[in-house]
């Protein structure tokens, strides 16, 4: 009797996919629940005299074989929306060499894993190198700040097992920094002299901390926190009762004073706005992570802004505009991230904020692609896994000689280390009088619809985010919703119309 295909399963909050007959509970990046995923099945039988193609025809995403996936890999379009295509998806657009493709990757996170992983399934024969400047294999970056929690052990942090990448044959080239890209030689050169030769070349270079002009934020204990390094750093100092200041009241920064506040640092959270997340919750939403946040023993400010860090040699405290002096032993900057764009623009590749892509994730160099925190595509740069997960497998699929487009995805965030399940996608606070707003409360929990010309454009879900996926797949496929809402419906309401769909 066949055996049956593995089945892949994928969280629709961080993009995580899994193999296996059953989904993950919970997500072992995001700390999900198994209603977050949802299956992708493996392809349909071949059929006899079948196309040997087939295009999407919602992002053109172009697939090879006998019938048409079960669900599209890139935007998740069904197989009934592919139709037959004349060109092979695994004709090489560098057909006239006569070797194998080469395709370096520079940058070893989420987008430039899923773009070797894509590269390899498009083009069996490709000779792809993944250049990584960290020493520690692909990680999973997201899992960072539930490690400083003391949630997960070092050895789960890894997105793929050593074999696997002897398996796909890709050769990773580790702890070596790529200082120049060679258009004309078509070569990128590494910082111990060595040379990588490229014929299709992606920069997934990602993007590094912030760091505002603040005097004193070059002192021994003001520190970022994005790599291993910078956790393994932070645990040396987060002692019980150590005083540390989170600068900075984003995603990034709230996950960090958790993680330090369960290892019983005394934490203390600097946000310069007048509510937590202001781009991602609304103030009601806002209020209750804070009330949630004091319960573990996080104090929080609004409104702070740092003038200066100060001490002689080490950090002793953060000083406030407004003259306030927060103690601080550790003063953690979690001010946002910019793209590292420096090989782009020494190369002359067009960069506005990140690199400028395409849809197909193509530079404005011939043979060269970008993905995840250092793309831009059509104005927006992301910096999220998600999205960096779609960008990388369309750049591969591109980059190999395929054909595939990456459509606009709507942002979702979703809390891990604060142990309140928080999540939200799309508009959380709209711009002006032409959406349409719908909450709801029970104990402990909220929830906040927000819809535009009659689809929904945005949710925000707090305490229960058992309607997460749902509502994240209906903001993405920009879902009907008129006559529902002429009936002036309650959260309950389009919590029920959400699990009808």
């Amino acid at each position: 009797m066949p055996q049956e295909p593995i089945a892949t399963w994928v969280c629709m909050l961080c993009g995580y996919a899994h193999y296996g007959p059953e989904p993950p509970d919970p997500c072992p990046v995001c700390g999900a629940s198994r209603e977050a995923f949802e299956r992708q099945d493996a392809e349909p039988a071949p059929k006899p005299s079948a196309p040997t193609a087939w295009r999407c025809v919602i992002c053109g995403y172009v697939h090879a074989g006998v019938a048409p996936p079960a669900e599209c890999p890139v935007c998740g379009a069904t197989a009934d929306e592919f139709e037959p295509h004349e060109t092979p998806a695994q004709t090489i657009h560098a057909a006239s060499l006569s070797r194998p493709l080469r395709l370096v990757i520079v940058g070893a996170g989420i987008a430039g894993l899923s773009a070797a992983e894509a590269a390899r399934d498009t083009s069996p024969d490709a000779e792809i190198v993944l250049i990584g400047d960290e020493t520690a294999p692909p990680y999973y970056r997201l899992n960072l700040s539930r490690y400083l929690a003391d949630e997960i052990e070092p050895a789960v942090l890894p997105m793929r097992p050593p074999a696997w990448y002897a398996e796909k044959r890709i050769r990773i080239v580790s702890g070596r920094k790529v200082r120049a890209i060679d258009l004309e030689a078509q070569a990128v050169a590494l910082d111990d002299g060595d040379r990588e030769p490229y014929d299709r070349l992606v920069l997934a270079c990602g993007a590094h901390p912030f760091i505002p002009p603040i005097p004193g934020a070059t002192l021994e204990g003001a520190t970022a926190f994005r790599t291993i390094e910078d956790a393994e750093r932070l645990l040396r100092h987060a002692t019980p009762g150590a005083p540390i200041a989170c600068v900075g009241g984003g995603i990034l920064g709230l996950e960090t004073a958790g993680g330090l506040a369960k290892r019983g640092a005394d934490v203390t959270v600097l946000e310069g706005f007048d509510w937590l997340l202001p781009r991602q919750l609304d103030p009601d939403s806002a209020a209750m992570l804070e009330r949630h946040a004091a319960g573990l023993g996080i104090k929080v400010r609004f409104r702070a802004k740092p003038a200066a860090i100060d001490g002689d040699r080490r950090v002793r405290c953060v000083r406030l505009e407004d003259g306030a002096e927060i103690p601080a032993a550790l003063a953690v900057i979690a001010t946002g991230v910019r793209a590292n764009t420096h090989l782009a623009r020494s190369a002359k590749i067009a960069v506005n904020q990140g690199i400028v892509v395409d849809d197909g994730m193509a530079a404005s160099a011939p043979g060269i692609y970008a993905a995840g925190d250092v793309a831009e595509h059509q104005g927006t740069l992301y910096g999220l896994w998600e999205p960096a997960r779609l960008q990388g497998v369309v750049a591969g699929i591109n980059a190999a000689g395929g054909q595939a487009t990456f459509a606009s995805v709507p942002r979702a965030n979703t809390l891990k280390v604060l142990g309140l399940d928080l999540f939200s996608v799309g508009v959380a606070m709209p711009e002006d009088g032409s959406y349409d707003v719908v909450c709801g409360r029970g104990e402990g929990t909220s929830a906040r619809y927000v819809f535009r010309e009659g689809r929904l454009a945005g949710a925000v879900l707090v305490g229960d985010t058992t309607l997460a996926a749902k509502a994240a797949a209906a903001v993405r496929d920009r879902r009907e919703a008129a006559a529902l809402l002429l009936r002036q419906p309650t959260a309950d309401a389009i919590g029920r119309w959400l699990r009808d769909e």
